[in-house]
């Protein structure tokens, strides 16, 4: 018996040594955890978003945003709002290839539309990184033709036709509303869509946080290089070269080449299993196929059927805790509000 509990202890020993270890890896290979500090976490954010300084995040400029992002009226037709393509209920994405919108136009150049869950650690915003923080994506959508097909002045105008949000910009910027102040606001509201995971808790010491499916998967995403793009707080967000080893099968489907350097925003890895389908095109439905096929792509290697099963079983653990959002009641209209336009 003293033999079978020495044996026993020595394994649980082994297992804690591999656990620390492993952290110790990832945090080697430039993966850093989400504070499960408020303090720090909130820090983090405030670092991370260059406007937080001149316009931090108060419960009145949260609540703005939050409005604004789920009011349809910010678009020409009235029937889109930020959440119709980055869906909160929805691990912030659509769930299709390419965005629909105006007119039921498809996205032009055939573009899946990231999610907006923890975009404030992208060190750029959309794919090819041409908005440096969340407010100037938030402009982007708002005034693109095939998507919101709105103008800065018909979003000013619509908002000051209605009393309320005359008060909530006086409330939450003391200002009159003008259009950077509107993707100011969303921003803020955005910045607050951060979430922790298991595996933040696994990194910060709690060995238990992962199962050994899970330890065993992240071994193999370390050891494969995939940490090699997917690092940092959102294991993703930066620009990164595209298409390093091999070419990637679906590359025609629409015509997004990158920046003019080539270079594509590696999508963040958190809360990967909600957010299908993948890569900039939305070509790929299933995680274990992604897996593999970034491994030719990226790395120029083989991850077999097995082994991408495991570094998926440790993508799963990146599923974070949603922060609660309920739907917010919208400010009437008035007889000064201008009327949808569909086009039709």
């Amino acid at each position: 018996m003293k033999t079978k509990i020495l044996f026993l202890s020595s394994v649980a020993l082994a297992s804690s040594l591999f656990a620390g270890n492993l952290a110790k890896d990832a945090l080697d290979a430039g993966i850093v955890p989400l504070p499960s500090d408020g303090k720090a976490l909130t820090k983090m954010i405030n670092d991370a978003a260059p406007d937080a300084k001149e316009y931090p995040t108060t419960m009145a400029a949260y609540e703005l945003g939050m409005r604004l992002y789920f009011d349809p009226r910010l678009s020409k037709s009235g029937i889109i709002s930020c959440n119709t393509c980055h869906n909160l209920g929805l691990g912030g994405v659509d769930g299709v290839p390419a965005s629909t919108g105006h007119k039921w136009t498809p996205n032009p150049h055939h573009v899946n539309a990231p999610t907006v869950y923890n975009s404030v650690f992208n060190s750029v915003q959309f794919w090819d990184g041409r908005a440096a923080h969340l407010a100037a994506q938030a402009a982007g959508p708002m005034t693109a033709l095939p998507e919101m097909a709105s103008t800065p002045e018909l979003v000013v105008d619509r908002l000051k036709s209605i009393p309320a949000y005359v008060d909530e910009f006086k409330k939450a910027f003391n200002s009159e509303i003008n259009f950077d102040l509107v993707t100011t606001a969303i921003g803020i509201f955005e910045r607050t869509l951060v979430t922790p995971s298991r595996f933040d808790k696994f990194l910060e010491g709690d060995e238990n946080a992962l199962n050994d499916a899970e330890k065993k998967g992240l071994q193999i995403f370390l050891d494969k290089g995939c940490a090699t793009c997917h690092n940092g707080v959102n294991l993703g967000g930066t620009l990164q070269p595209f298409e390093v080893a091999a070419k990637y099968e679906f590359a025609d489907v629409g015509d997004f080449k990158g920046d003019a350097n080539g270079m594509v925003k590696a999508p963040t890895l958190r809360n990967i299993e909600l957010t299908a389908p993948y890569f900039h095109n939305g070509a790929i439905w299933s995680l274990k196929d992604a897996v593999k096929a970034m491994g030719s792509i990226q790395l120029g290697i083989d991850i077999n059927d097995n082994e991408a099963s495991s570094i998926v079983t440790f993508l799963n653990s990146l599923t974070g805790k949603m922060p609660k959002i309920e739907y917010p009641m919208l400010p009437a209209s008035t007889d000064k509000t201008s009327k949808p336009e569909l086009d039709y």
